[in-house]
């Protein structure tokens, strides 16, 4: 059995112009880039004859699998990106600064690990539904939540190839001997 990660398009939504920003004008980015158009390219499916395909709900995922994938897209909330969560400070930082405050934040705000653990427990929900069609199945998602489902593949038996930062657009196949 194979499962088939791929991460959504390249988004149309430039990063701010500002040096710096501050938090509303950074959520208002946030909310922004989640309705922004996506750049289509060609996805490389290997020649596997897919049986399903599982999208986040999200607009630039559902594009991007329904760009590719000629059958049912099956949209999931499971499969969403991390929130963004305001943060409680009205400051003005560049805003790669505030990128990396945001992923530092998942791993010190504790509101963020138990909703960090809560999705974990919907990818394993999924992964369980999926597992149990046996048949090859695509994911399309976002970077850091196909980290996530990376991991649990590999502790699920799967092989596949290590994730850092994945490329949008890009197939990335992880297989069981099942």
């Amino acid at each position: 059995m194979k499962i088939g990660l791929i991460r959504h398009f390249r988004v149309l939504h430039p990063y701010p112009q500002k040096t710096f920003v501050d938090t509303q004008e950074l959520l208002q980015w946030f909310e922004d880039y989640d309705k922004a158009e996506i750049e289509t390219s060609e996805v490389d499916l290997e020649g596997i004859n897919w049986k399903h395909c599982y999208s986040s709900d999200l607009y630039r995922c559902l594009q991007t699998a329904k760009h590719f994938y000629p059958g049912i897209v099956m949209k999931r909330k499971e499969l969403r990106e991390i929130p963004m969560t305001p943060f409680k400070m009205s400051l003005s930082l560049p805003f790669l600064l505030w990128a990396m405050l945001v992923r530092l934040s998942w791993s010190t705000n504790q509101k963020k690990k138990k909703e960090i653990i809560k999705i974990r427990q919907g990818i394993n929900k999924l992964l369980d539904d999926i597992l149990d069609k046996k048949e090859d199945t695509l994911i399309v998602s976002h970077g850091a939540l196909m980290i996530f489902i990376e991991k649990e593949l590999k502790m699920r038996g799967f092989h596949g190839p290590k994730l850092r930062n994945p490329l949008n657009g890009k197939l990335y196949i992880y297989q069981n001997e099942d």
